[in-house]
């Protein structure tokens, strides 16, 4: 199994760094596949509404701005399997993963489709107060329902109940993998 696990922090050894390890380590006790892609490490632009609102990612599912867009919505493609991991900015996910998912938000949902019936699994990690983690992972779900994707398991994280939720999170990436092996019996 190919999963994909795109994630965004500029801290690369805190809460959310973290997070995304101990789900890591659950995929690798079964031998899946990883392909880690760093939003902050990439270039990524912030949609620029062009064509009046709807460009050439409605017409032809393809975005004008040239940069790592394509590259990495092509890995979430080939992907059996999506994991979205995000620290938590004001109740919501990071400026990197939101300039993302607006952007194959557009191309996915007029015209290609290529992400349509995935599982996905999301983990939102609150550093500060904790608060807005579960909200985060509310508005990550909406999006990805827009594109037919859905959600197999949502987690907050908080510097709060880490030491219990790191635990859960490795035998959640072990799971996960066993489920796009063998398949999902969730129906909705």
């Amino acid at each position: 199994m190919n999963v994909a696990v795109i994630w965004s922090s500029p801290n690369t050894d805190g809460l959310t760094a973290s997070a995304k390890e101990k789900f890591l380590s659950g995929i690798k006790k079964k031998d899946g596949k990883i392909t880690e892609i760093h939003l902050n490490r990439k270039k990524i632009e912030h949609c620029r509404a062009c064509g009046n609102g709807w460009g050439i990612c409605r017409s032809k599912g393809l975005c004008v701005l040239k940069d790592d867009f394509e590259e990495i919505y092509q890995q979430l493609a080939e992907a059996d399997g999506v994991v979205f991991v995000s620290a938590v900015y004001w109740h919501d996910i990071t400026e990197c993963m939101k300039a993302f998912i607006d952007r194959l938000r557009r191309c996915e949902t007029r015209h290609n489709k290529f992400l349509a019936g995935k599982r996905c699994f999301l983990i939102a990690c609150a550093g500060g107060t904790g608060l807005g983690a579960v909200e985060c992972l509310h508005n990550m779900e909406e999006a990805l329902k827009h594109m037919g994707m859905r959600a197999y398991d949502r987690i907050p994280v908080t510097r709060f109940n880490k030491d219990y939720i790191f635990q859960a999170l490795e035998q959640a990436g072990e799971i996960y993998t066993t489920r796009l092996e063998e398949g999902f019996d969730m129906q909705y």
